[in-house]
């Protein structure tokens, strides 16, 4: 039990790596899946670990395919990354995998109205943010939710 724990916690330590730059997020999910996946040894762990080191690999590819990110000039701080993190997260649980792109948004949104005011001024501040790092760091997120909420559903069913 307790090194379900800790992976867990690596897990979750690399789903919100994914939105500070220089950290390996999707990596230390997949490491976290492999860690799990070697003490486990059942078909399931290997066949998550497997499906897991698929999309991870795919969504590298999808990243190389997106413009590069331009943090700088657009506005996005470490307080916004929070909260599109928080957003995604609680889409995602409140609507299983597709709701972490609305939650990653409305987080955005969230924390430029609460910056600048003003809705429009909101608005374009995440059409931005989006075109310039959004995409690329929704995308990722999105793969590391999703291996993050398969692990869990393994380790219950299981």
């Amino acid at each position: 039990m307790p090194q379900l724990v800790l992976v867990g916690l690596v897990l979750l330590l690399g789903a919100a790596g994914v939105l500070v730059p220089g950290v390996p997020g999707t990596w230390l999910v997949w490491a976290g899946v492999l860690w799990w996946a070697l003490r486990e040894r059942s078909a399931a762990a290997w066949s998550l670990l497997v499906s897991a080191t698929a999309l991870l690999l795919v969504v590298q590819v999808v990243k190389w395919q997106l413009p590069p990110r331009r943090v700088q000039g657009v506005g996005a701080t470490p307080r916004m990354a929070v909260y599109a993190g928080l957003g995604a997260l609680l889409g995602f649980v409140l609507l299983p995998v597709v709701g972490a792109v609305p939650g990653f948004v409305g987080g955005i949104y969230l924390c430029e109205r609460l910056r600048l005011g003003t809705h429009g001024e909101a608005w374009a501040s995440v059409r931005a943010v989006m075109r310039a790092v959004g995409t690329s760091v929704l995308v990722e997120l999105l793969a590391c939710l999703m291996v993050v909420g398969a692990w869990l559903g393994t380790v219950v069913a299981g």
